[in-house]
C-alpha cells in the first residue's frame, strides 16, 4: 500500500470523516464500503479496520442497506440493529429519544443531552433533533454499543451513532439522482453531483433532498369534525463539500450544509378517558360531556389493551388547532490531516452548528381551548473543535492517540404559554368533578372583599432559559501488540464540564394566581358544615396548583402557606470525570477473533432547564451519570467467509441515572442511584450462493431499575421505578432478513428485499406504577408503599411484529432502477411514549394519551446514476 494509502487507512476515523471504502486485495480502494468478499472497513476505534478485526461491538450499516429498509432518517436505523430504539414525543426539536441497549435520556427538555451520542462528519449533534435531517448520499452508519466516550468523547454513556457521509472523488465526474411517490401523497426527490474541479487535487459535491408527506394523524374538533392532519413532512437540505489532497500529504475537506423542516409536530392519541369525564362531571357544568375529546374511540377500561389499539388504530386525535414546527438547521465542518512523518498524522476536526426552531401547539390535548403553547423558539449553537496526534511506533506493534477537544454550546429558549376560555370549566370538573359550578374561580375570587371576580382565561406569560455550556477533554487510545494475534488496548479520557443557565420570565399577566393566593383563607366557608379536613385542604391545594400553574405562573411571588411557588433561577454546573476503558483481544486465525473489555463512562450533568425546576427552592441541577461496562465477544467468518458470526455478551451498571418525568402538570428532573443493562447480542451473515444473502440477528436484553435502585432515597418518583423495567427496551429484538439478486441478463437485474423485525412487549412511560405519595412512604416504608400502588394505566405496549419488502428492476449494470416498496406491511398499531393527558386528573384516575409510530407505507422509487 502506497504511503498516502497506508496513512488514509491506518490513522483516520469516521468520528473525523476521514475514512475510507473497503480495499480490495490489490490495495485500491472500491466505490461503496462493502468490498466483494464481504469487508466493511468502518473507523468506530478512530482507525480505519475491517469490522470483523476491532475488538467492540458495532453495528455497520453500508449504504445499500438503508436503501433496502427505506431508512431516511437516524429514527429509521431501529429496522437495522436489533439493539437500537427511538421513539418521538410532541417536539420536532426536542423530544427525539435514542436508545441503545434499553438505555437513553428522555427528553423534552432542552438542559437535557443524549446518552446516546450522534457524530456526522466528525461534529458532534448536541442534541438528537439538531441530527434529523434526511439520509442521502451516506457513506456508512455504524452503531456502536456501549460507551464510548473513551474515543468519541462527549455523553455517549449508552453507545454512539457515527454517520459518515460520501466524501468528494477527486477524480471522477458522476452523481445519482433518486425520485420516489408513495401513499400520504409523499413526494421525495435526492440527489448529487460530484466534479473534480483540479484533477487528483480539488473536488466539488453537492448533495440535496426534498421529502412532503400529508400527515398519518387526522385532527378532530369536539364534535368528532376532521378539520386538518399531523405528523407531516416537508423538508429540504442541501450539503456542498470542498474535498482537497496535496503531494505533500495533506488532505482535507470543507462541508457546509443547510435544511429547513416545516411541519405539524406531533399529535399524541388519548388511550383512556378520565372516570371524572365519563361520570358526567363536563355535563354537571353545561360543557361538552366528552370534555372536549372527539374522538371516535377512547377506553373507558384502565386494562383495555385491546381498545387502546383500536384507539390507536383509528389515528384521530383531538385538538383546537393544528401544531406548527418550523425548523432551520445549518452547519459548518472543516478537517484536516497533515502528515508529519511517514508513521504518524496531526488530525484536526472543527464544527460551528446552528439550530432554529419555533414551534406553536395545542398542548392539553384536547378540542377545549385550555392549555397552548404559543411560541417555543430554541436557539442553539455549538462550536466544537478536536486535535489529534496518532500513529504507528516500534515497527507498528503500538498504535497510539494523543488529543484534545473543546466544544462551546449556548442555548436561548423561550417558552410563551397561555390559559384558553376553557381552562377554568376543565378544572372545575376534572379536579373538583362540578362542585363549584362552571365558575370555581370567580366564586372564589369573588367571595373575598377587594378582590373582585378573576378569570384565568387570557393568563399568558413568556419564559426564558439561557445556558452556556463549555467541555474540555484530553485523550488517548493505545493498541499494543503484545504477541502475535494479541493486543492490549488502554485508553482514557478527562473532561471537565463547565455549565452556567438559569431561567427569567420576561412577560406575564397573570391575575389569578395572587387573586387565588388571597382567597385562600375564605375556602373553608364555602364548604357545608362538617366537611372533613383532608377536603378542604386537598381542595384548597388544588385551587392553588391551578391558580397558580406552574408553566403560567408569576415568578417570585410571595411564599404561600399552602404549596410552594414558581421561581426564577440562576446558577452553575461544573463536573470532571476521568473516563477510561480497558480491552483485551486475541485472534486465534484470520476470521476468528475474541475480546474482552472494561469501560468506565460519563455523561455530564448540568441544569434543569424548566418553569418547575426550582419550585420551593428545589436545586434545578442534575448530577452527572456514570456507568461501569463490562463486555466479552467473539466475531468470526466461517466456512469460506459465507457466514459471518458476531456475539456479544455485556453487562452496564449506571449510577446516577438520569431521568425526566411529566406527571401532567410539571416536568420532574432527578437522578435514579442505580440502573442496569444486561443482555447477549448476535449478528449473522449469511451466504450461500452468490445471489443469495440472508441475515439474522437479534438481542436478548433487560434493561432495569433493581429492586434497590432508590438506594437510601425516599423520593417518591425514585422508589416508585424500582424493580422495573425502563422505558422502550424490549425483553427480546430479533430481525430477520433476505436479499436474492437474480442476473436477468448481462445488464439487467431483478432483486427482492424482505425483512423483518420482532419486538418483545415494552414499557412507554417512565413509570410503572403511579408513585406513592411522600406520605405513604413515611408511614408504612416505600417498599409496602410501592406494593400498594395501582400500575400506570396503558403502560405496557404488547410486542410486535414489522414487515418491510422492496422489489424491483436494475438496467445497465445498476446505473438505473426502478422499485416498489412496503414499511410497516402488516400496519402495526405501535405507540412509542405514553403519558398523562395534561390536565386531565392526577394518579391513577388521569386520563392517559399516547404518541403514534408510524403506518403502513408504500410507494415507488425510480434511481438513476451517472
Amino acid at each position: 500500500m502506497t504511503r498516502k494509502l497506508a496513512a488514509y487507512a491506518a490513522g483516520l476515523m469516521a468520528c473525523s470523516s476521514f475514512t475510507v471504502p473497503a480495499f480490495a486485495q490489490d490495495n485500491e480502494p472500491l466505490a461503496a464500503p462493502e468490498a466483494d468478499d464481504g469487508v466493511i472497513i468502518v473507523t468506530a476505534t478512530r482507525r480505519a479496520q475491517d469490522v470483523q478485526d476491532i475488538p467492540i461491538a458495532v453495528t455497520a450499516i453500508s449504504p445499500q442497506a438503508l436503501d433496502n429498509q427505506g431508512v431516511d432518517n437516524i429514527q429509521e436505523v431501529t429496522s437495522l440493529a436489533p439493539s437500537f430504539t427511538s421513539s418521538q414525543a410532541q417536539l420536532a426539536s426536542g423530544s427525539v429519544v435514542l436508545r441503545v441497549r434499553g438505555v437513553g435520556t428522555t427528553s423534552n427538555n432542552i438542559g437535557f443531552e443524549s446518552a446516546v451520542g450522534i457524530f456526522i462528519d466528525g461534529a458532534y449533534q448536541s442534541r438528537p433533533g439538531v441530527a434529523l435531517s434526511e439520509f442521502v448520499d451516506i457513506e456508512r452508519v455504524e452503531v456502536l454499543r456501549g460507551p464510548q466516550g473513551t474515543l468519541f468523547g462527549r455523553n455517549t454513556s449508552a453507545g454512539a451513532l457515527n454517520i459518515v457521509t460520501k466524501r468528494p472523488e477527486l477524480d471522477t465526474f458522476g452523481g445519482f439522482v433518486n425520485a420516489g411517490y408513495g401513499n400520504f401523497d409523499e413526494i421525495s426527490l435526492q440527489g448529487a453531483i460530484n466534479v473534480p474541479l483540479v484533477e487528483d487535487t480539488l473536488a466539488l459535491r453537492v448533495t440535496g433532498a426534498y421529502r412532503e408527506r400529508d400527515g398519518f394523524i387526522t385532527l378532530v374538533d369536539g364534535d368528532g369534525v376532521a378539520f386538518d392532519d399531523s405528523n407531516d413532512v416537508d423538508q429540504y437540505m442541501v450539503r456542498a463539500q470542498l474535498g482537497f489532497e496535496t503531494e505533500s500529504g495533506l488532505r482535507g475537506r470543507l462541508i457546509g450544509d443547510f435544511s429547513n423542516s416545516q411541519s405539524s409536530c406531533c399529535s399524541p392519541i388519548q388511550l383512556y378517558e378520565a372516570p371524572i369525564v365519563t361520570g358526567g362531571a363536563f355535563a354537571a357544568i353545561g360543557r361538552d360531556p366528552a370534555g372536549g375529546n372527539g374522538q371516535p374511540v377512547t377506553s373507558t377500561n384502565p386494562f383495555g389493551q385491546s381498545e387502546f389499539e383500536d384507539a390507536l388504530d383509528n389515528r384521530i386525535a383531538a385538538a383546537n388547532f393544528a401544531p406548527v414546527a418550523d425548523i432551520d438547521n445549518y452547519g459548518f465542518t472543516g478537517e484536516i490531516e497533515f502528515p508529519i512523518s511517514d508513521n504518524a498524522d496531526l488530525i484536526f476536526i472543527g464544527s460551528y452548528r446552528k439550530y432554529e426552531s419555533f414551534e406553536n401547539y395545542d398542548t392539553d390535548f384536547t378540542a377545549l381551548d385550555i392549555f397552548n403553547v404559543d411560541a417555543l423558539e430554541l436557539d442553539l449553537e455549538t462550536w466544537t473543535a478536536e486535535l489529534r496526534l496518532q500513529g504507528e511506533a516500534f515497527d507498528g506493534k503500538l498504535n497510539y492517540i494523543f488529543g484534545a477537544y473543546y466544544s462551546d454550546e449556548t442555548i436561548d429558549q423561550s417558552s410563551s404559554f397561555s390559559l384558553g376560555d376553557d381552562y377554568e370549566a376543565n378544572f372545575a370538573a376534572a379536579f373538583l368533578g362540578g362542585a363549584f359550578g362552571p365558575t370555581p374561580f370567580q366564586l372564589l375570587t369573588g367571595a373575598t372583599p377587594g378582590v373582585g371576580p378573576v378569570s384565568p382565561a387570557g393568563t399568558s406569560n413568556t419564559n426564558r432559559f439561557q445556558q452556556d455550556a463549555k467541555s474540555y477533554s484530553l485523550f488517548t487510545n493505545n493498541t499494543f501488540e503484545i504477541t502475535d494475534g494479541l493486543n492490549l488496548t488502554l485508553g482514557a479520557r478527562y473532561s471537565w464540564e463547565d455549565k452556567s443557565g438559569g431561567f427569567t420570565q420576561t412577560a406575564v399577566n397573570n391575575d389569578i394566581c395572587p387573586a387565588t393566593l388571597a382567597s385562600l383563607g375564605t375556602l373553608p366557608a364555602l364548604f357545608p358544615a362538617g366537611t372533613p379536613a383532608e377536603t378542604i385542604t386537598a381542595t384548597s391545594n388544588a385551587f392553588f396548583g391551578l391558580g397558580c400553574f406552574g408553566f403560567t405562573a408569576p415568578a417570585d411571588l410571595p411564599a404561600s402557606a399552602v404549596l410552594p411557588l414558581v421561581r426564577t433561577f440562576q446558577t452553575d454546573f461544573n463536573d470532571e470525570e476521568l473516563i477510561y476503558t480497558v480491552n483485551l483481544g486475541y485472534e486465534f486465525a484470520a476470521p476468528v477473533n475474541v475480546y474482552a473489555s472494561f469501560t468506565h463512562g460519563y455523561k455530564s450533568g448540568g441544569i434543569n432547564l424548566d418553569t418547575t425546576a426550582a419550585v420551593g427552592g428545589a436545586d434545578p441541577s442534575f448530577l452527572s451519570e456514570e456507568v461501569d461496562a463490562y463486555e466479552v465477544g467473539l466475531k468470526s467468518r466461517l466456512i469460506d467467509n459465507a457466514v459471518t458470526l458476531n456475539i456479544a455478551a455485556f453487562y452496564e451498571e449506571f449510577s446516577n441515572f438520569q431521568v425526566l418525568e411529566f406527571t401532567g402538570t410539571a416536568f420532574q428532573t432527578f437522578n435514579v442511584p442505580k440502573a442496569e443493562s444486561r443482555g447477549v447480542e448476535l449478528e449473522s451473515l449469511i451466504k450461500p450462493h452468490p445471489e443469495l444473502t440472508f441475515n439474522l440477528s437479534g438481542t436478548v436484553l433487560k434493561a432495569s431499575y433493581p429492586d434497590d435502585c432508590a438506594g437510601t432515597q425516599t423520593a417518591p418518583q425514585v422508589v416508585s421505578l424500582c424493580g422495573y423495567d425502563l422505558t422502550n427496551a424490549p425483553q427480546f429484538v430479533a430481525i430477520m432478513g433476505g436479499l436474492w439478486e437474480k442476473p436477468i441478463n448481462d445488464t439487467t437485474e431483478f432483486f427482492l428485499s424482505g425483512q423483518i423485525r420482532m419486538e418483545g412487549d415494552q414499557r412507554t412511560s417512565t413509570q410503572a406504577i403511579v408513585p406513592p405519595s411522600a406520605a405513604q412512604i413515611a408511614a408504612v416504608g416505600a417498599d409496602a408503599a410501592v406494593a400498594a400502588q395501582p400500575l400506570i394505566i396503558g403502560d405496557v405496549q404488547d410486542g410486535k411484529a414489522f414487515v418491510n419488502l422492496r422489489a424491483g428492476l436494475r438496467f445497465a449494470d445498476g446505473a438505473y432502477s426502478i422499485e416498489g416498496f412496503v414499511n410497516n406491511l402488516t400496519d402495526e398499531v405501535v405507540r412509542g411514549v405514553t403519558f398523562n393527558t395534561t390536565l386531565r386528573n392526577t394518579g391513577a384516575t388521569n386520563a392517559r394519551s399516547a404518541f403514534s409510530l408510524q403506518p403502513r407505507t408504500y410507494g415507488v422509487v425510480v434511481r438513476a446514476k451517472f
